[in-house]
C-alpha cells in the first residue's frame, strides 16, 4: 500500500522558464492540446451546410463567404480572445479545467461540499499560493460571498453545474472518436474505387477498437510520435488552403471582414441561425487549452496556437471555402474534395493519423475527469491503472464502457453530421458553464468590480447563447445523444455522492466517546495484543462506530492503534512534507493515534509498499516533537485530541529519531519461522505465500526495521523513550488494517424517493464498484472488515 503522487506536483514558487524550455512545451503541446481541433476542418462545413441550408437551397458563394467569415470571428473569439486572453490566467497553482475554476471558489468563498474539512487545510502552501488574487480576507465583504456561503443550496447549484460539465467531457469520450475517425477515413469515398458506406464502417470499427485497446498498454511508448504527427497535419492542410485560396477564389480574403455575417444572415434567416450548430465544430477541442495547462505553461500554450494553429486553421478554412465557391456539389466530403489529387494519398494517411491522436487525448482526459469527480466523492470508486511514470493513468472499466458507447454511436447513427450534432452541443454546454464560473473567479478570486463581471459573463453569454440555442434545436437530429449520457453520468454521480454525504453524517453522529474511552482506561477493558492496527475512516475527528463495534464483539485489538482517515482537499497537488497530519486521540498510555493523509484533485495515489514506513517515521517525530514542546511549556495541555501536527513522511535520516536497517528473510517450506504473529495470522501468510513459490522454493522477503539512534537516546525521557520502543515492538509485530463493510439503507420512515435512491441506487452502485480497500491499495492479507448497517 503506498500514498505517493503519481503526478509531481509544480515546484513552489516556480522560476520563469526560459523562453527555449518553453518552445519545447509548446512543440510537446501539438500532441496533447490541439490534436481535437485541429482535425474539425475534416467536419465543419459539410455539418453547417447539410441541413435547413442545404434544404432552402442556399447553396451559393455568398453563403460559402459568410459560413467562412463566421468561423474566422468564431475562432478569433472563443479560442484566441476568450481562453487565451482571459482564462488561462485563471490558474489554481498552474492547473486548468472546470476543476480548477471550482477549487479556487471553494478556497475563496468556502463553497466546497466536502465534509472532512479542517482549519489545518488552509495552512497548506498550495490552498495559499495564489498570484491572481490577494489576501482571502480583504474579500470578506463580498456580497456575493456571503450569499453562497449562506446559502448551501446555491452550493449545490454549482456543484452540479460542474458535473453537469464533468458529464460532458465524459460524453465527449464517446463522441469524438466516433467523428474524427469517421470523417477521417471517409476520404475514401472520393477515391476513383469508392468504399461502400459498410465497407467505411467496418473499418472505422476496427480502428476504434484498436485505439481503446492501446489504451491498456498505455500510449506513452508512441507518445513522441504525437506532437510530430499533429505539427505535420497542420503544416499540410495550411499549404493546402493556400493552394486552394490561389487556385479557387482569391477573392475569399474579403470575407475576413464581419460584413459578410450580416450578409449571411439576412439571406439565409432562421436556417442560417440553425447553422450554428455546424459552425461551433470549429472550436471544439478549445477546452483542451485550458484542461491541459497543468502539463505546460500558459506561454507554451499561447504560443503553439497563436503562432501555428490559428494560423493554418484560419487558411484551411479560408481555402475551403474558396474551392467550395466553385464547387458548391462538393460541400458532403468539402475537406478530401478539396485535396490536390497528387497529395491526397499522404494527406489521407496524416489525416487519418491526427484524428487518432486527437481522440487519444479525449480518451485521456475523460479518465482524468473521472479521477477529479471520485475526488470530490462524486463518482464510484474505480481502479486506477498507472501506464508510465509521468501520470498517465487508465481505468478498465470505463475505457470498456466507452469503447462499447463509441462502437453503439459509430454504427448506429454512421453519419457525421448527426454525430456533429450531439457532439457540438456538448462542447458549447462546457464553454457555457466555463464561463459562468469564470465570472465568478473575476468577482470571489480577482476581487474586480462585478459590472466587470456582468460585462465578461453578458457578451459571452449572448453569443454563446446563439450558438447554443441553435445546438438545441438539433436535439432530434442526434443532438439529445450528449444529453441522455450526460443525464445517466449525473444520476450516478449524484447518487453516489448523495449516499457517501449520508454515510459520513451517520458516522459523525455517531462517533465513539472520548468520556467512554478514558473511562475504560489505557487497556480499554480489553486484551491489547502485540502490533499496530490501522482504523480506517472518513472521520478526522473523533472514534469511529466501526472501533467500538469490533472491541463489543471481539474484546481484543492491538497494542498501537492508528486512526487514518484519506481525504482530499480543494488543491491541485499537496506537497510530500505537508501530506501527513499526526496527532493523538488518547493520553499517552493508550497508545493511540490519528494520521490524516492528505491528496489534491490531480494527485494520484500510487503502489510502493512504504505507507507502513512512512507513518511509523511521523508518529515517531510527532512523539518526539510532542515531548520536546511539553518540556518548554509549564504544563501538560490536556486538549489531547484535535491537536495535529504536519509532518514530513520525507524527512532526512539524519534528524530522525529512528535508524532504518533493510534485511532480508529467507523462507522456505521447511523452515519455521520465529514470529510473534498468532498462528493464524502465520497459517494465512503461508497459504499467501505458497501461491507464489513451487516446490521447495526459497521465498525472499525484503523488511525495513527501525531502532532508535544512540545520540536521540542519551537524553530522551524514559515515558518517552518507552512510547517509542512500543511503537517500534508493534510495527515488528505486524500491521493489520481495520475497515468498515457498510450497508447502506434509508430508514423506514423515508419518503419513496430517498428508498430508491439509497436502497437501489446507491447500493447498486458500491456492488458494483470497486471496494475501498482495492481502491487505497490495503494487501488483503493482513485486511479485517467489521460489517456494519447504516440506517440513513
Amino acid at each position: 500500500m503506498a500514498y505517493s503522487s503519481g503526478v509531481t506536483p509544480p515546484p513552489r514558487n516556480p522560476p520563469q522558464l526560459s523562453w527555449g524550455r518553453n518552445l519545447i512545451l509548446a512543440y510537446q503541446s501539438f500532441g496533447v492540446v490541439y490534436g481535437d481541433i485541429s482535425t474539425s476542418p475534416l467536419y465543419v462545413f459539410p455539418n453547417t451546410f447539410i441541413g435547413k441550408l442545404h434544404k432552402q437551397q442556399h447553396h451559393n458563394e455568398e453563403a460559402v463567404f459568410g459560413a467562412f467569415s463566421l468561423i474566422f470571428w468564431t475562432l478569433t473569439l472563443f479560442p484566441l480572445l476568450k481562453y487565451l486572453v482571459v482564462l488561462l490566467n485563471a490558474h489554481d497553482n498552474g492547473q486548468g479545467g472546470i476543476f480548477a475554476l471550482y477549487s479556487l471558489l471553494c478556497r475563496h468563498a468556502k463553497l466546497s461540499l466536502l465534509p472532512n474539512q479542517q482549519a489545518a487545510d488552509e495552512e497548506l502552501s498550495a490552498y495559499k499560493s495564489d498570484p491572481s488574487s490577494s489576501d482571502t480576507a480583504t474579500a470578506a465583504s463580498s456580497p456575493f460571498k456571503r450569499i453562497f456561503e449562506k446559502h448551501k443550496r446555491l452550493r449545490t447549484v454549482l456543484l452540479l453545474l460542474v458535473l453537469s460539465a464533468a458529464a460532458m467531457v465524459i460524453g465527449n469520450g464517446v463522441l469524438n472518436p466516433a467523428i474524427s475517425v469517421l470523417s477521417s477515413i471517409s476520404g475514401l469515398q472520393a477515391t476513383e474505387k469508392k468504399w461502400t458506406d459498410g465497407e467505411l464502417l467496418l473499418l472505422a470499427c476496427v480502428i476504434l477498437v484498436g485505439l481503446f485497446a492501446l489504451q491498456h498498454s498505455g500510449t506513452h511508448r508512441v507518445a513522441f510520435m504525437f506532437a510530430p504527427i499533429v505539427i505535420v497535419w497542420l503544416i499540410s492542410i495550411l499549404f493546402i488552403g493556400f493552394y486552394n485560396i490561389i487556385h479557387w477564389n482569391p477573392k475569399i480574403i474579403y470575407a475576413l471582414s464581419p460584413l459578410y455575417i450580416i450578409k449571411f444572415f439576412r439571406a439565409t434567416g432562421q436556417d442560417g441561425w440553425i447553422s450554428l450548430g455546424g459552425i461551433l465544430l470549429s472550436v471544439t477541442g478549445t477546452e483542451a487549452m485550458f484542461s491541459n495547462l497543468g502539463h505546460f505553461t500558459s506561454v507554451s500554450i499561447r504560443l503553439a496556437f497563436a503562432f501555428l494553429v490559428y494560423p493554418c486553421l484560419v487558411v484551411q478554412y479560408m481555402g475551403q471555402a474558396a474551392f467550395l465557391s466553385k464547387n458548391l456539389g462538393s460541400i458532403p466530403n468539402s475537406f478530401y474534395s478539396s485535396v490536390p489529387d497528387p497529395v491526397f494519398w499522404p494527406v489521407f494517411v496524416i489525416a487519418t493519423l491526427a484524428a487518432i491522436v486527437g481522440s487519444q487525448a479525449v480518451i485521456t482526459a475523460t479518465f482524468s475527469i473521472i479521477k477529479q469527480c471520485h475526488a470530490l466523492g462524486c463518482f464510484p470508486r474505480v481502479k486506477l491503472v498507472h501506464t508510465s511514470k509521468h501520470g498517465h493513468m487508465y481505468i478498465p472499466e470505463i475505457n470498456w464502457i466507452l469503447m462499447i458507447l463509441t462502437l453503439a454511436i459509430t454504427i448506429g447513427f454512421q453519419d457525421t453530421v448527426l454525430i456533429g450534432n450531439a457532439y457540438g452541443l456538448a462542447c458549447m454546454i462546457v464553454m457555457f458553464i466555463t464561463t459562468f464560473l469564470m465570472a465568478l473567479v473575476i468577482v470571489l478570486v480577482w476581487e474586480k468590480s462585478c459590472f466587470l463581471a456582468a460585462l465578461f459573463l453578458g457578451t459571452l453569454w449572448i453569443i454563446e447563447g446563439a450558438y447554443l440555442s441553435a445546438a438545441l434545436m438539433k436535439l432530434p437530429e442526434g443532438g439529445w445523444v450528449p444529453l441522455v449520457l450526460a443525464l445517466i453520468s449525473m444520476t450516478a454521480m449524484y447518487v453516489w455522492h448523495y449516499g457517501t454525504r449520508r454515510k459520513y453524517s451517520f458516522d459523525l453522529h455517531n462517533k465513539v466517546s472520548l468520556k467512554w474511552l478514558l473511562g475504560l482506561g489505557p487497556s480499554l477493558g480489553i486484551v491489547r495484543v502485540p502490533g499496530i492496527g490501522l482504523v480506517y475512516s472518513e472521520l478526522a475527528t473523533g472514534v469511529p462506530a466501526i472501533f467500538s463495534h469490533f472491541v463489543t464483539n471481539i474484546p481484543a485489538f492491538h497494542k498501537v492503534v492508528v486512526f487514518v482517515c484519506v481525504k482530499s482537499v480543494p488543491v491541485p497537488h499537496v506537497y510530500p512534507e505537508e501530506r501527513f497530519l499526526v496527532g493523538r486521540v488518547c493520553p499517552k498510555p493508550y497508545r493511540m493515534y490519528r494520521c490524516i493523509v492528505r491528496y489534491g484533485y490531480k494527485d494520484i495515489q500510487r503502489e510502493d509498499g512504504d505507507f507502513e514506513n512512512q507513518l511509523i517515521q511521523s508518529i515517531a517525530e510527532f512523539i518526539q516533537m510532542e515531548a520536546g514542546e511539553l518540556q518548554t511549556s509549564a504544563s501538560e495541555s490536556q486538549s489531547y485530541d484535535g491537536r495535529m501536527a504536519v509532518l514530513s513522511s520525507h524527512k532526512s535520516l539524519a534528524n530522525s529519531v529512528l535508524t532504518v536497517s533493510e534485511v532480508e528473510e529467507y523462507d522456505d517450506e521447511t523452515t519455521g519461522r520465529q514470529s510473534s504473529k498468532s498462528a493464524t495470522l502465520q497459517s494465512l501468510r503461508s497459504v499467501y505465500e505458497e501461491e507464489y513459490q513451487e516446490g521447495g522454493q526459497v521465498v525472499r522477503r525484503r523488511r525495513v526495521r527501525f531502532g532508535l539512534t544512540q545520540q536521540a537516546s542519551r537524553g530522551m525521557e524514559g515515558s518517552v523513550r518507552e512510547e517509542l520502543m512500543d511503537l517500534i515492538g508493534a510495527k515488528e509485530a505486524g500491521v493489520a488494517y481495520v475497515m468498515g463493510h457498510s450497508y447502506v439503507k434509508a430508514r423506514k420512515s423515508s419518503s419513496w424517493l430517498k428508498k430508491v435512491i439509497v436502497d437501489i441506487g446507491y447500493s447498486f452502485l458500491r456492488k458494483n464498484c470497486r471496494g475501498p480497500a482495492v481502491a487505497l491499495n490495503i494487501p488483503q492479507i493482513g485486511l479485517i472488515e467489521v460489517g456494519m448497517v447504516y440506517y440513513v
